[in-house]
């Protein structure tokens, strides 16, 4: 716990150059030496003195003074006049989102495009996705009002309910309508399929509904193995990618939000300050029921 967040510096370190006392900051959930074989590969979240540490090695964000390792690699200056709600979301959820999802999905425009899960990282893939304008961005989750949120909110242009309906005869009804202007006949199926749960059940169902040629890209985090089916993916020259959120695309993601690009303000449902953490703690477990998207816990920068 503790691996996102915004703050205000109030110490330097003596190898610290790039920030000073009193700059306000986003703290990325990947922390980088910036100077090891993996960080200058763009892989920061294999940084071997860095990675994923915050609330997971050392301690994390959820305190009043948290101390950043590697600020200089670590850390982003904060521009003015952009919500605190839309800096907060580029500590961990629009990175991951863009990255092990847009990016390694190589959405392109035109391409048909499904998201399974509509949790906070599906929206982070669906706001970042929209940036490659897809012909269609199709959600799956068996939560009805997820589904409305993604559609009435942030822009998904279709949703099925795997409780209620066939997915998939829906998607190929759906892929149908933007295959007829192909020269020659397109198999059905979504061109990029977007894991964002992190069970067998919906990577499965990204592999029953990718047309051949397409891409599969792995977000949501696998407790156990899942199973591929290589029998068919292999003669369909599918593409799989997995991996976890290294920090690269944050400046890129800032600039879209400050040229209006991208407005992930609203994914911020609830408010709390710092004292009422346990209350936070509790609204989210019941985030169906609370209509919770994410929560955002202040202590007053």
């Amino acid at each position: 716990m503790g691996h996102e967040g915004i703050g205000k510096v109030v110490e330097v370190g003596d190898q610290v150059s790039k920030f000073k006392i009193n700059d306000k900051v986003i703290i990325s959930c990947t922390t980088s030496c910036g100077e090891c074989y993996y960080c200058k590969k763009n892989l920061q979240s294999l940084c071997n003195d860095g990675g994923w540490i915050l609330g997971h090695n050392i301690d994390g964000t959820q305190a009043d003074y948290v101390r950043i390792p590697y600020a200089d690699h670590s850390l982003h200056k904060v521009p003015e006049n952009v919500s605190e709600e839309s800096l907060l979301m580029l500590s961990d959820m629009l990175p991951t989102g863009n990255e092990v999802g847009s990016l390694k999905g190589k959405i392109e425009k035109g391409d048909t495009v499904a998201i399974v899960g509509s949790g906070p990282i599906g929206i982070a893939v669906l706001l970042t996705s929209q940036i490659f304008e897809p012909s269609a961005i199709i959600m799956i989750d068996v939560d009805d009002e997820r589904l409305r949120v993604a559609k009435e909110k942030f822009g998904a242009t279709h949703t099925i309910n795997p409780a209620t309906e066939n997915v998939q005869e829906k998607i190929n009804k759906i892929t149908s309508v933007f295959a007829k202007g192909e020269k020659t006949g397109k198999k059905p199926g979504v061109d990029v399929a977007i894991e964002c749960v992190g069970s067998e059940t919906t990577f499965q169902t990204c592999q029953n509904i990718i047309t051949p040629g397409g891409r599969i890209a792995n977000v949501g985090l696998h407790g156990g193995p899942a199973s591929l089916a290589l029998d068919k993916l292999f003669y369909e020259n599918v593409g799989i990618t997995t991996g976890v959120v290294c920090g690269f695309s944050t400046q890129q993601l800032l600039k879209n939000i400050v040229n209006k690009k991208l407005s992930p303000e609203d994914l911020v449902t609830h408010r709390f300050k710092f004292d009422e953490i346990e209350k936070a703690y509790e609204v989210y477990a019941n985030a169906g029921k609370n209509k919770a998207i994410k929560t955002f816990i202040s202590n007053d920068l």
